[in-house]
């Protein structure tokens, strides 16, 4: 196969429901290799535009390519569908053994029942589920379940792998155990896979590239690393987590490609390729806040420093939330162990910083 030439490729793809238009994608492409995650809000298309790459829903006009090759006929559907496997948010089992469910798909595809247990064994044993090979499926947990569904999808070795928010049915132990074998997984056997998920941080796990979509298009797609720290206007933004956004114009252009941004009646220092006098928003990450209960004049390495008040304090995760207030709006993410370490409660003055380069700015649309 031409390394040039997408693994899967859709051009113009449109599905309505009810005569209303729920998925609109000029061009999307999967490359050999790697995970693609789809992330957005409930209802942006996500699982939508997985079904339909899968061949499972319906094109209301459109084409998908695979391997070059359209799929336009049944036939070409039928033979694009073998070479794929798709693992759903509820697992859809057999009501049979778990070996018997693994090695299903492998049965439809022709091989000897030898073969097909050989190979079913091997993936039960990958995904840690070898001692459940002779249990009926009607008996597993959810977990276990999932394994089974996962398992039963890389025995067919497919071409790609589909996962439609595989984990959010799970509870936190079984979700992290699992994603972090579907992981090691993923990468042993060089799998090319695409998930729907609405949680970031599974996506950043297991992707090297994400696309983000919003009612029904896709408004970012990229390598994760562009996505989460560049994104292209407010509504990626904030759903990747840059919860900070600030209205500025570039007041000073500095050597470097740095700028100079006054936001209200404060400036701050950030790295771009801006003219002066444009209005731009301004996004930064929470984690890239650092607090500090040092005074505002000792030294520090990032370009931006000022003194803020403490707005609000509330558990965030694995993390605390804290609101702050610098004449500006802004908020950063600390541990549980540096709150207590550092004592800090609402009201309290502390030292902000963050460096220029933590600092994304785009133009702001008219």
């Amino acid at each position: 196969m031409r390394t040039d030439v997408p693994l899967l490729q859709g051009k113009r793809l449109l599905v309505k429901r009810g005569g209303i238009t729920v998925l609109d994608i000029p061009e999307f492409e999967i490359k050999k290799g790697g995970v693609l995650s789809l992330i957005g809000p409930n209802g942006s298309g996500k699982s939508t535009l997985l079904l339909t790459l899968s061949c499972l829903l319906k094109l209301s006009k459109g084409e998908l390519i695979f391997n070059g090759q359209k799929i336009d006929n049944r036939r070409s559907e039928l033979d694009y569908r073998r070479q794929i496997a798709v693992v759903f948010q509820d697992p859809l089992l057999f009501d049979a053994t778990v070996l018997e469910n693994v090695a299903s798909g492998l049965k439809i595809r022709g091989l000897d029942k030898r073969e097909r247990s050989r190979i079913a064994e091997e993936y039960l044993e990958r995904l840690g589920i070898a001692h459940l090979a002779r249990r009926s499926a009607s008996k597993l947990s959810g977990g276990e379940a999932q394994r089974t569904s996962i398992a039963r999808a890389f025995a067919v070795r497919p071409a790609i792998l589909f996962l439609d928010e595989p984990f959010s049915a799970l509870d936190p132990p079984t979700h992290e155990a699992l994603i972090s074998d579907l992981n090691r997984l993923l990468q042993d056997t060089d799998t090319t896979a695409v998930m729907a998920t609405h949680d970031q941080m599974d996506a950043l796990r297991l992707s090297d590239r994400i696309a983000v979509l919003q009612k029904g298009t896709i408004a970012q797609a990229g390598s994760a690393e562009v996505v989460m720290n560049h994104p292209i206007n407010e509504f990626v933004a904030s759903f990747v987590g840059m919860d900070t956004v600030l209205s500025g114009t570039v007041r000073d252009i500095l050597e470097r490609d740095r700028m100079i941004i006054a936001v209200g009646n404060r400036e701050i220092e950030a790295v771009g390729n801006l003219s002066q006098g444009e209005k731009v928003l301004c996004f930064i990450r929470p984690e890239n806040v650092t607090l500090s209960t040092d005074s505002p004049e000792d030294p520090s390495s990032a370009r931006n420093n000022f003194s803020g008040r403490i707005i609000r304090i509330a558990p965030h995760g694995l993390f605390y939330r804290i609101d702050l207030n610098c004449g500006f709006d802004l908020i950063s993410y600390i541990t549980r162990t540096s709150l207590d370490l550092m004592e800090l409660r609402e009201g309290q003055r502390v030292k902000v910083s963050f460096k220029a380069t933590a600092v994304h700015v785009i133009r702001k649309s008219a």
